[in-house]
């Protein structure tokens, strides 16, 4: 994930670290051709988004805090990087003379709708360095480009000159989970690029069963994070969408969610300063809670995942984590009997302070 800039009130500029834990895309960025995530389907049809009920003030979620596997596949490949081809008599980058940038989500090559790295690969091969039409989403828009790929020396494979990645993989935490629509929210904050910051593009994905089994502890200075693995083998939902405020999906194996108590979700008037706890995963797959304080709550975080600022007060999460870690985001946050939201950021230079999104701001963008 990224470091960011945040000015509170009436505060100094503090640096932040989203804290799902991002290993990095499991396809490789790469010119052409590389190992995608296993399950990718074939077809091309996106996962759709459950009916939800209106955010309302009688709406009841159970609070998870585990830790989950998840891998993500764009809908689209997006480019990460330009590097130039050496084709024997100079170096060429046919990918930035047509106009691509970093960040770019390419759709389309000619006609054919393109999602992966091996699809990409395939079709330059196959035109053997003919010109092509690039379909590309830029900032929201549609941009056409024409194109010719060039041979490199090394392999005599055609490339574009374009680091390209199709899917990303990571450990972060389940937020809340809906026993009436069966849907989950999980992060507090998108899944986005490491190296463009841009949000993925969802077509596909999936949270998978997964243990903690060690934990970087966090000083000033150097964010500590979540260690584990996750089975790729066992999917626990499906998700449906990839957003600034959370990831979503369909629950497909209730065990997650198996004897939790539904709470009653908290209206931002109904937050206050003061004590809560958040429900965290730090060591195999046990939750617990941990005392926190909640020292600022926002009136309007302009969509950011950043409601309210907390503080961890629990003695026990401090000798063990130095405080907030990545993997925790999505740690969901609960203060007098209300689900009140999820960890989402740390203070690089405090790691015992962080941020953290309202379940209401989660809610309206599963809807939306």
């Amino acid at each position: 994930m990224r470091d960011e800039q945040h000015r509170p009130p009436r505060r100094a500029p503090r640096r932040l670290l989203a804290l799902a834990l991002v290993l990095g895309a499991l396809s490789l960025a790469a010119p052409a051709g590389a190992l995608t995530l296993p399950g990718r389907g074939e077809g091309k049809t996106r996962a759709a988004a459950p009916a939800e009920d209106a955010v309302d003030g009688g709406r009841t979620l159970i609070p998870i805090g585990r830790a989950v596997g998840i891998k993500l596949f764009s809908d689209g490949v997006m480019v990460v990087g330009l590097a130039d081809v050496d084709t024997g008599s100079g170096s060429q980058n046919p990918a930035k003379t047509c106009g691509l940038r970093e960040g770019d989500i390419i759709t389309h090559i000619n006609s054919e709708e393109v999602d992966s790295i091996e699809e990409v690969q395939s079709i330059l091969q196959d035109l053997s360095g003919e010109k092509m039409s690039i379909r590309a989403v830029r900032g929201g828009q549609e941009l056409q480009m024409t194109a010719q790929a060039v041979k490199c020396s090394a392999d005599d494979s055609y490339r574009l000159g374009a680091w390209i990645r199709d899917s990303m993989a990571g450990i972060g935490t389940v937020t809340y989970y809906d026993p009436q629509t069966c849907t989950f929210g999980a992060l507090g904050h998108g899944v986005s690029d490491v190296d463009t910051a841009q949000l993925m593009p969802l077509q596909s994905g999936s949270i998978m069963y997964a243990e903690v089994s060690d934990v970087k502890r966090g000083a000033a200075g150097a964010p500590g994070e979540l260690r584990g693995a996750f089975q790729v083998e066992r999917d626990l939902g499906d998700l449906y969408a990839n957003t600034g405020c959370g990831i979503f999906g369909t629950l497909t194996d209730e065990a997650l969610a198996g004897g939790l108590e539904a709470l009653p979700v908290a209206a931002r008037n109904e937050v206050k300063t003061g004590k809560a706890v958040i429900r965290s995963n730090i060591a195999g797959d046990r939750v617990e809670e941990y005392e926190v304080e909640i020292t600022h709550v926002y009136p309007d975080s302009g969509g950011e995942g950043r409601d309210l600022m907390l503080k961890v007060t629990d003695p026990r999460l401090i000798q063990q984590t130095g405080g907030i870690v990545q993997g925790m985001s999505g740690s969901p946050i609960v203060q007098n009997g209300k689900l009140v939201g999820a960890v989402t950021h740390v203070l690089v230079n405090d790691p015992a302070q962080g941020y953290g999104i309202l379940a209401e701001s989660m809610l309206q963008a599963a809807q939306r």
